[in-house]
């Protein structure tokens, strides 16, 4: 778990932060299940990493307010960026695999900024901010499209969907991105979720189904997979599919297993469609490909 205040991780079963004292978000039990915890706010205390602070400012579409240090650098998507003193200076850099990344509609390109001086970033939409410390040799993978910015000392990759279940069904895109603090320093990294975000600590073993569009981010050590709504538990067989399908629901899920951190985001984006019409979340892998090409602004 991640403190609410200053970020740093908070060890299960601890009711406070041990760096800054703020009460330990407390997950809801049903048995022996734990519900996933809420994200109550943006972070509210200065984001201090290297020589630089970060801020984040604004309640329903949060901006990201970073003052460089002249040591750091930082790098982000190119569109999300608000403004930034004339003395910053940007720059941008290549990422791994460049022919796949095109062909996947991803970005080949990043932009970066060297301090001092103030800069901000924010996405065009309602939302939280989440912010993950990574320890040296700790590994999140991320939605497409929904990395804000990381520092200099995090490593920035990305891998294919393992598996056809996944790579045709399961609505992530084609690619996960990775981000690892490689180095001997910690890194930081910001997304973006959705409406509110959720964070589910899955024991070893432990699953949960989540409709396509709802996760976020995950520990690397999290396995996730796609099934059918036939396929999860308490579907209701033949007739909790038809249902689903009438109620427009989704047919398929991702199904993620422990160990590790799940973070979930409780708005989708969803095509607008005729009533009763199936509605899936997240990007479809087939035909969004060549899509994703002449839109790159997700």
């Amino acid at each position: 778990m991640t403190c609410p205040s200053c970020q740093n991780p908070i060890p299960d079963g601890a009711r406070f932060c041990s760096s800054c004292g703020a009460p330990a978000p407390q997950p809801i039990g049903v048995g022996t299940y734990t519900e996933p915890v809420a994200e109550r706010d943006n972070p509210k205390e200065p984001i201090r990493v290297g020589d630089s602070t970060i801020v984040i400012e604004g309640e329903l579409v949060p901006v990201v307010d970073v003052e460089l240090g002249p040591r750091t650098s930082i790098y982000f998507e190119h569109h999300i960026l608000l403004w930034k003193q004339p003395q910053v200076r940007l720059g941008f850099m290549g990422l791994k695999n460049a022919a796949k990344r095109m062909f996947a509609g991803l970005q080949i390109f990043i932009s970066t900024a060297q301090g001092p001086g103030n800069v901000a970033m924010s996405r065009e939409a309602p939302g939280q901010i989440v912010a993950l410390r990574l320890a040296p040799g700790q590994i999140v993978d991320v939605r497409e499209h929904q990395f804000l910015l990381a520092t200099d000392t995090v490593a920035y990759d990305f891998y294919w969907q393992q598996g056809l279940a996944n790579v045709f069904f399961s609505r992530s895109g084609l690619f996960i991105d990775r981000f690892s603090a490689a180095g001997r320093d910690e890194g930081l990294v910001l997304l973006h979720g959705y409406g509110n975000v959720f964070e589910k600590a899955l024991a070893p073993g432990e699953q949960l189904d989540v409709e396509p569009g709802a996760w976020l981010w995950k520990d690397a050590s999290v396995r996730m997979d796609t099934v059918t709504v036939l396929q999860s538990g308490g579907g209701g067989g033949l007739l909790g599919a038809l249902g689903a399908f009438v109620g427009g629901a989704s047919l398929m899920m991702n199904r993620f297993t422990g160990p590790g951190r799940l973070g979930l985001q409780s708005m989708t984006y969803h095509e607008p469609a005729y009533e009763g019409a199936s509605q899936q979340g997240g990007t479809s892998n087939i035909g969004g490909v060549l899509g994703s090409l002449f839109n790159p602004k997700q």
